[in-house]
């Protein structure tokens, strides 16, 4: 009788202890009231043995999850046929109500568990059974009563679910003897394929690309319809700007070029001219409509704006700095150069710079001066005739217009002279405003030197020359013989650099 459930599939609870455990009846002994399974589970957990037996006593509750198809197929419990009759001295049951082993009732009829285990209240188990998505056996019986085989599939809930006082059997088999299951076994199952062991041959499979033949085949795609293959230029960051032709650097040129060329930041090529073309080029714009007084507005926004660079900008004006603001003393000549200068003046002046002007008092000077000095004196500016109503002590800047392109004689006096000498032990840096070309040295040597539209070709004593855009049109170039592309971009004073 024990024969005849050889091969079922049941389900043995031992109590919160032990746990559950799942797998194919192997052998059923009465005599020693024990019951073995092959390829059993734990909780879920395939064990790591091929067999587990089990003692009458340590049984809490007993299921079956399918008879094997030899047997009678009535539904009668292990424990109603009399196979553990003696479980806990509670065998019996009758024939067709199904019966109760260690307590808890078995049902008649055969119990299908095709993805799960449910928990039911009536089981004799301390801790509820988690649900459960496997299948424990080998085959089982669908609604058509076939017998059809399953794939054992293991997750990760078995291990989260155990409780506190749930017993793991260790496992115990040799490293090499193959009774110790691989993780990847464990993982995936006993069916799985063998050829997934392989590892992967990288080299071999990368091999199959041949790299060289794709990329030729791109080049000859892209290359396809033009007349020649042209090599690909790279760009640093600061150069990948898509160009419609190649720059050409030498955009100015002028019928006599002067003594010497310059060069802007961007490597435009701009050349000095003779003092005489020069003023025939700004006798020219003033034919056109651009008069002194234009000029002179444009000159003194422009000189005021590196003035103001040149004394900090942003970091030394600004209204929280109304104790520090800088000082600036203006050196004026009673000529065209010394009336740019005033007009640099009054915009200063309106920037909040202190601002110091020096202008002698002349019998004669230019209307153009008169006017600006009318200006200047509504900003509050500060005008003086004589060198010893000059600070004494350093200032921030110093504006030198003293001397003229027209009149050199001007050296010569004595309120020149006592201007340069002021100017030169003040110890102040040097701005001066379109300095002349002379072949004497200079009477106050200058850090920095503006000028007009065009440089002149001046001495190193000028120090570093910088031009500003005074607004002369393109076509007036050419009226005086000047091929001329505006070398300023983006800004109406630059400067220049010795090639």
């Amino acid at each position: 009788m024990a024969a005849d459930w050889l091969g079922s599939l049941v389900s043995i609870n031992c109590g919160p202890t032990l746990g559950v455990y799942q797998g194919e009846v192997s052998s059923v002994d009465q005599s020693s009231q024990t019951i073995s399974l092959r390829q059993p589970f734990h909780n879920g957990v395939k064990c790591p043995v091929p067999e587990v037996t089990f003692s009458a006593m340590d049984i809490k509750d007993l299921k079956i999850l399918n008879i094997h198809p030899g047997s009678s197929g009535n539904g009668i419990s292990l424990a109603a046929s009399g196979v553990l009759g003696g479980l806990g001295g509670r065998g019996g049951g009758g024939g067709g109500g199904g019966g109760r082993v260690g307590g808890a009732l078995v049902g008649s009829t055969p119990m299908v568990v095709p993805g799960r285990v449910e928990h039911r209240a009536g089981e004799g188990h301390g801790s509820p059974q988690q649900p459960c998505s496997k299948s424990y056996g080998e085959k089982h019986m669908d609604a058509a009563g076939q017998t059809k085989g399953f794939r054992r599939r293991h997750n990760s809930w078995s291990s989260s679910s155990r409780g506190g006082n749930q017993a793991t059997p260790k496992k115990n088999g040799l490293k090499n003897g193959g009774q110790m299951k691989n993780k990847d076994d464990e993982c995936f199952g006993d069916a799985m394929d063998d050829g997934l062991d392989e590892d992967f041959d990288f080299e071999g499979n990368l091999a199959l690309f041949d790299k060289a033949a794709v990329f030729s085949q791109i080049d000859t795609s892209r290359s396809r319809g033009t007349p020649e293959k042209q090599a690909p230029v790279r760009y640093r960051h600061d150069e990948n700007i898509l160009e419609a032709k190649p720059v050409t650097y030498r955009q100015i040129a002028v019928p006599q070029p002067g003594a010497k060329e310059y060069c802007t930041d961007s490597g435009l090529v701009v050349p000095s001219v003779a003092y005489e073309l020069h003023q025939r080029l700004l006798g020219a714009a003033e034919r056109h409509g651009l008069s002194l007084e234009r000029r002179l507005e444009m000159t003194g926004v422009c000189a005021s704006q590196m003035t103001l660079t040149l004394l900090g900008g942003p970091n030394r004006l600004t209204p929280k700095n109304v104790h520090q603001r800088p000082t600036v003393v203006l050196l004026c000549g009673p000529h065209v150069q010394g009336a740019q200068g005033v007009s640099c003046g009054r915009h200063l002046a309106n920037h909040e710079v202190e601002v110091i002007l020096f202008l002698p008092n002349f019998v004669k000077m230019l209307e153009a001066i008169t006017s600006e000095l009318s200006l200047f004196s509504k900003t509050g500016g500060k005008q003086v005739s004589s060198i010893k109503d000059l600070p004494a002590s350093p200032v921030d800047l110093v504006i030198s217009c003293l001397d003229s392109h027209e009149n050199g004689f001007l050296r010569d006096q004595p309120w020149y002279r006592a201007a340069a000498e002021w100017a030169n032990q003040n110890r102040a840096p040097v701005l001066s405003i379109d300095p002349p070309v002379s072949g004497q040295e200079a009477a106050v040597e200058a850090k920095w030197s503006l000028s007009l539209a065009l440089p002149l070709p001046l001495p190193e004593s000028a120090g570093r020359v910088y031009l500003c855009d005074v607004g002369v049109p393109k076509q007036v170039f050419q009226e005086v013989g000047i091929k001329y592309h505006s070398p300023f971009g983006c800004k109406f004073v630059i400067p220049l650099h010795s090639p």
